[in-house]
């Protein structure tokens, strides 16, 4: 009933580190800072490491899931669940890789208004980007695995940008070490969270993995990387601005390009900007990848048509969002929605499918 894709439409396993990577690194990493010491102070930090072991758990709880399916979750869900109430809860899996897609591609185009291009429409550039999007998703899952290699390596230079503001660093704005509550460091945890969402896509793409089990480690190393990257950027802008001012600044990360002094670059944020598209880029694809693989495994549809409905909704949705009280709506109601499913949904699906497999085995 869910066949599985051909050996020649598989990637290596160790492609899934690139994969969860580029999922984790996103628009959320240039303003994640004030939101977190909103809720902890620069105790913040330690929201990042318990947040992120979290992920680790339930990446480990979904290649359980996904080791005994063996199949993606649309699959998954008809095994335990039957045709009807599996593939409900699936329609409900496609719709948040639809939204994700949705809110990066919304908030990076709210970035390129406010920093480069405040005179133009949003919708040129919402239609560039879907373009480009949906070319490279109609190549199929190893172009799209492609992009995000390529959009792992492109980003990586910018993290010698970070030392710039070291110069100017205040140690002292670290310490007290530890001065929040473990109520808000929860709290904190819970907002550092969102920023790890997207590897649940893994539930889409496994089938497409060369020997699924054998990449777990990749899946690991993806997150602990991630991890990493969000601790780095965390300390350089602790150290750089107080409390106070990190408090009023929406886009840190930004601001931090903005001192940027090079010979040959007056504004290096201009620079910046753009080569993060290509990091945000594969957030978009795969986000629309999944998408419209799960409606041709539910609906009689191929992917393709799936893709054009995806990418017209993408561009009437994206055009109708037009300030930004709307798009943090938007973030708010998917983070979630996100939350829910990867910390109640997933275990609760680990449990039935173990009983399930039981049942059937006696």
């Amino acid at each position: 009933m869910f066949p599985l894709p051909k050996e020649d439409k598989k990637v290596s396993p160790y492609f899934v580190f690139y994969l969860i990577h580029a999922m984790q690194i996103g628009v959320g990493i240039l303003g994640f800072e004030r939101i977190i010491v909103q809720s902890a102070g620069y105790s913040a930090w330690i929201a990042i490491l318990t947040s992120g072991a979290s992920i680790i758990g339930l990446v480990w709880v979904s290649y359980r899931i996904l080791n005994k399916g063996n199949n993606d979750i649309v699959a998954i869900h008809a095994e335990i669940m039957g045709k009807w109430i599996g593939g409900f809860f699936s329609f409900i899996f496609l719709l948040y890789f639809f939204a994700f897609a949705l809110v990066v591609l919304r908030s990076y185009v709210e970035v390129l208004q406010v920093w480069v291009f405040p005179e133009v429409s949003e919708w040129i550039f919402i239609l560039i980007i879907i373009f480009l999007a949906y070319s490279y998703v109609t190549g199929g899952f190893r172009v799209v695995t492609g992009v995000s290699y390529l959009g792992v390596l492109y980003g990586l230079p910018l993290l010698l940008v970070k030392f710039y503001p070291l110069q100017y660093a205040d140690y002292g704005n670290l310490l007290p070490i530890l001065n929040a509550s473990p109520a808000e460091l929860f709290k904190a945890s819970k907002e550092m969270t969102l920023n790890f969402l997207g590897f649940e896509t893994l539930f889409m793409f496994y089938p497409f993995i060369k020997d699924g089990p054998k990449s777990e480690k990749w899946a690991y190393f993806g997150v602990l990387f991630s991890i990493f990257i969000y601790l780095l950027t965390a300390f350089v802008t602790f150290v750089y601005f107080n409390q106070e001012q990190l408090k009023g600044t929406i886009w840190a990360t930004l601001t931090l390009w903005k001192i940027v002094d090079l010979i040959i670059v007056e504004r290096f944020e201009y620079i910046g900007i753009s080569v993060w598209f290509f990091a945000i880029l594969p957030n978009i694809c795969i986000g629309l990848w999944c998408a419209s693989r799960g409606m041709n495994r539910l609906f009689p549809v191929s992917q393709r048509s799936a893709l054009r409905i995806f990418c017209l909704l993408l561009f009437f949705i994206s055009i109708l969002l037009t300030d930004r009280q709307q798009i943090d709506l938007l973030q708010k109601a998917v983070s979630q929605i996100g939350l829910y499913t990867i910390y109640f949904y997933l275990p609760c699906l680990l449990v039935l499918q173990y009983i399930i497999m039981k049942v059937k085995k006696a």
